[in-house]
């Protein structure tokens, strides 16, 4: 989608003195309004594309929906921008039996910034009563050898970041280091929401045998979302903070942090990553191609 990237004239100056005009290309920031029935519910700051697997993902992790059923539809309201295009900046949803209608009431009428995620949630204990796939110990086994390695396969992927430099990924991978899907988006949270939409629109929930990289640090918001979608396994190449370690622990999800080529920290329950290359006895479940596989990246 050409809407990802903008191009603008710069000036590039150095420390001797030079100023050089170039053409910069920028990653595109713009609102996303998510209506119920055409009343507003909430508006973030996003990259636009993938916008259905963004709005899926972010009802998943607000406990709105759990599976693809209570999706009944999702679509583009009218809107134009000063020069006559739609905008596709509004997607209305309905929602059916089995989804949380979620109360308008108590609708965000702001806009969120794309630095921060959403939580719609007050406490650790809420997650883990609105979570309908729980983490089994058993799954989500991997070699910490494969783990070190998805942060240069997610990068690698980076269409996006390596065109502006200004955008965060998230990778879902098999325990094998299979990339099945990746999204870009200047916001972390976003990124998320649109991997995981994109697989619960594919019925995939729950993910369990899967692992979620993402490319910055691991927030709150993140370990709930991957609770959410029953994934077992967060990785991030930063730092997690105090609150999603907390998460992590009590939803049985193993945290890593800081994982750079060679050494990885495991925060909580580390016995899901083993060293050298026998994993597990288990057989693992199988990731069938799909649409998923063959979209890993969009322009």
């Amino acid at each position: 989608m050409g809407r990802r990237i903008a191009r603008r004239r710069i000036i590039r100056a150095t420390i001797d003195g030079a100023r050089i005009p170039r053409e910069e290309k920028i990653a595109v920031e713009e609102p996303l309004e998510i209506r119920f029935n055409g009343s507003s519910f909430t508006t973030s700051m996003r990259t636009p594309g993938d916008d259905f697997d963004m709005v899926a993902g972010f009802l998943l992790a607000e406990g709105i929906i759990s599976r693809t059923e209570h999706l009944v539809s999702m679509r583009y309201c009218a809107g134009t921008d000063e020069e006559g295009n739609q905008t596709f900046n509004v997607i209305d949803v309905q929602v059916g039996f089995g989804a949380t209608a979620p109360d308008l009431s108590a609708a965000r009428h702001v806009v969120t910034s794309s630095a921060c995620g959403i939580c719609g949630t007050n406490s650790i204990d809420e997650v883990s009563k609105k979570s309908s796939y729980a983490l089994d110990p058993a799954s989500g086994h991997l070699s910490v050898q494969t783990l070190l390695a998805l942060p240069d396969t997610l990068r690698d992927a980076q269409s996006l970041f390596s065109a502006t430099g200004g955008v965060h990924a998230a990778g879902l991978f098999t325990t094998t280091g299979e990339l099945l899907v990746l999204r870009e988006d200047v916001g972390r949270h976003n990124a998320v929401d649109k991997v995981i939409g994109a697989a619960l629109r594919e019925h995939r929930l729950p993910l369990h045998d899967s692992v979620l990289q993402v490319s910055g640090r691991a927030s709150f918001e993140l370990v709930q979302k991957a609770a959410m979608a029953g994934i077992p396994v967060l990785s991030a190449v930063s730092a997690p903070s105090s609150l999603a370690v907390e998460l992590a622990e009590e939803t049985g999800l193993t945290l890593a942090g800081f994982s750079r080529s060679s050494t990885v920290n495991l925060y909580t329950h580390p016995d899901r990553v083993v060293s050298g290359t026998k994993v597990s006895t288990l057989a693992p479940r199988k990731h069938p191609k799909s649409a998923l596989a063959h979209a890993i990246v969009e322009e």
